[in-house]
């Protein structure tokens, strides 16, 4: 999902964190694997504790979606810890990248010098995905990493074999969504980008699939982190004659919109990906929010009969219903968990070992079942793309988006 524009950090970072993780490996076990879990006991034993890393926003504008996936991960670490389920204890160790390219490696680079973590859920951006990625696969040993929301269309082909995804990618949600607004009536539709990796993938991909399906298309690009005032961009929406508008871009940024094509008089359908969908949206947008449409590869969890016992723990732990992608972390979490244990059958597990176990998963989370092709992405039988609406205050699901008319 997420991300802010890319900038030209990669090869600086790649180079440090391979330097960090290469004094780090020193510190090898007798698993054969690299980097393993601190501990007071070996092969596994109940005093062993290993670390699952996590890189997301916790701070700065676009932070909802990192405390969301980090809530689901800390509910899935503290649920097998209390339960005894393992016969090692996990902690969560979760760096603040604010969801920025260029703070992203400082997060990377924190997780991969730590010894004791085996596994990062993360990024959770496209764009700091695209940064950090290759730093993580590139470290010795490679550190396996799960992302439960980056879903750029490009991460799967950047050769980076200790990286998997849980959820659809843009390619796959913006061409459902493209279908869905054909199949409902869109004659013409203005796509607009906010130029980050995330909202240029997705606005893409909108923009070929309509025109594939015989709908006129008009196209802008707005820069989502310099824009401060959207009347501009709005009133050249609502002068365009399009009864349809798609926005690719993140929640604040999609608010900002939504008050100024109100402003502007804009009657037709406003529709935005999984990057607009949050509370802080919601609370952006206020009145002028109520009727958008939010496609999402994430899983409505206060309706989907499978997160029932999920939902009531995470509302319990925190006070409030779990948002987009809380489920997905929960599973990435569980997912992580099982492969290390499965990694410390025989021995300590190790960031080496744990990758091995991941790759071969074949797991049943509470959002689809997981198993990972050779380039990282889930089997295409797995994947969903559901639609949502806000009414009244509040993003409700619709259901799978294929089977919306």
């Amino acid at each position: 999902m997420r991300n802010r524009t890319l900038t030209t950090i990669t090869v600086v970072l790649a180079a440090g964190a391979l330097a960090l993780s290469a004094c780090s490996s020193s510190k090898k076990n007798t698993n054969g694997g690299g980097l393993g879990g601190g501990s007071s006991a070996n092969n596994g034993g109940t005093n062993q504790t290993y670390k699952i890393g996590f890189v997301g926003a916790l701070s700065g504008p676009n932070a909802q979606l990192g405390i969301n996936e980090r809530n689901g991960a800390t509910l899935a670490i503290d649920q097998a810890n209390a339960s005894g389920k393992y016969k090692f204890k996990i902690a969560l160790n979760a760096q603040d990248s604010e969801g920025d390219p260029a703070k992203a490696p400082a997060a990377a680079t924190a997780l991969i010098s730590d010894p004791t973590v085996v596994a990062v859920i993360g990024p959770a951006f496209s764009g700091e995905s695209k940064a950090v990625n290759p730093s993580f696969c590139q470290a010795s040993p490679p550190m396996p990493t799960v992302t439960a929301s980056a879903s750029n269309a490009e991460l799967q082909n950047q050769g980076n074999k200790c990286w998997h995804r849980i959820i659809p990618n843009d390619n796959v949600e913006g061409s459902q969504g493209a279908d869905w607004l054909a199949r409902t009536g869109a004659k013409k539709v203005y796509v607009l980008s906010d130029l980050s990796a995330y909202g240029a993938g997705v606005a893409g991909t909108m923009a070929k699939e309509l025109k594939a399906k015989g709908v006129s298309v008009v196209s802008s690009g707005v820069d989502g982190t310099t824009t401060k005032n959207y009347n501009p961009i709005a009133g050249t929406i609502a002068a365009s004659g399009t009864d349809a508008l798609f926005y690719g871009g993140y929640d604040a940024q999609s608010a900002l919109l939504a008050k100024a094509l109100v402003a502007a008089g804009y009657k037709g359908r406003t529709v935005t990906g999984n990057g607009g969908k949050s509370s802080v949206f919601t609370t952006g947008a206020g009145k002028a929010g109520n009727g958008w449409y939010f496609t999402c590869g994430c899983q409505d969890a206060t309706i989907a009969p499978t997160a029932k016992e999920f939902t009531a723990a995470y509302t319990a732990k925190f006070n409030t219903p779990p948002s987009t992608y809380s489920p997905e972390a929960f599973d990435a979490a569980n997912l992580l968990m099982d492969a290390i244990s499965k990694a410390s059958a025989s021995g300590t597990a190790t960031r080496t070992s744990v990758l091995d176990a991941l790759n071969k998963e074949d797991f049943t989370g509470i959002t689809t079942q997981i198993k990972f092709q050779a380039n990282g992405e889930v089997q295409s039988s797995s994947l969903i793309v559901n639609l949502f609406q806000e009414k009244s205050g509040a993003i409700k699901g619709l259901g799978n988006i294929k089977e919306l008319n």
